[in-house]
């Protein structure tokens, strides 16, 4: 039985929301893909940011893009928090997720609305160094303390479980000797700026199908 088709036969253009609690310099390679014409079929409609001081809400109003600080502590309960998430990517007409540094688990009532439709990018080579505490410096000293000859980053799409779900891309980096958490953290973040952007275009390209939960890219 095939999967979600919708990924091969995508719509005029993908309508793209970012979550992102950081800085979004994955959310500003992304933008530049795009408006550099490298990624077509595909526009950036929405950011969220469960942080009311991301760097990434200011580079998303920089570019004029809606932008919106929704956090879990805004709200009573968690059905009332995902609710405000699907309605807000439904008023922007959004029909693909890419989280950017987003530093909460997606809920499975908004993974389940976006199935196979939102991914993550992950600064390890998953199914190493993922899962839950798994994030940002964390990854790289666990990398150097494994000794590990190579590191690198993943991009795969989002599921109910921590850092599991089907891989899209992976690119990888050697460790140096001489590495600190630091400086492997550099290395493998300009991997991320180049795999992120490529995978979204695989995407709106229409060039990736899901059959019995394999994950298949078409010859391009």
């Amino acid at each position: 039985m095939e999967g979600n088709l919708s990924l091969l036969t995508v719509p005029d253009k993908l309508n793209i929301a970012i979550f992102a609690s950081g800085n979004g310099s994955n959310f500003r390679a992304i933008h530049e893909a795009i408006s550099g014409g490298k990624i077509r079929n595909a526009q950036i409609a929405l950011v969220i940011s469960n942080n009311s001081d991301a760097g990434a809400l200011e580079i998303a109003r920089g570019f004029k893009i809606p932008a919106v600080h929704i956090s879990r502590t805004q709200y009573k309960s968690d059905d009332e928090f995902n609710a405000t998430l699907i309605g807000a990517l439904a008023k922007h007409h959004i029909n693909f997720i890419a989280l950017a540094g987003y530093m909460k688990k997606i809920d499975v009532s908004v993974v389940g609305a976006f199935r196979n439709r939102i991914v993550n990018i992950h600064p390890a080579l998953l199914p190493k160094f993922g899962g839950e505490g798994m994030y940002g410096m964390k990854v790289h000293e666990a990398v150097i303390a494994a000794k590990e000859k190579l590191s690198g980053a993943t991009v795969h799409i989002v599921d109910d479980q921590y850092d599991h779900g089907m891989i899209v891309l992976q690119k990888t980096v050697a460790v140096e000797p001489t590495d600190t958490a630091e400086t492997l953290a550099a290395r493998v973040l300009n991997i991320e700026h180049e795999i992120y952007p490529e995978a979204i275009h695989l995407f709106a390209e229409g060039n990736i199908k899901i059959i019995d939960q394999k994950l298949i890219i078409n010859n391009v």
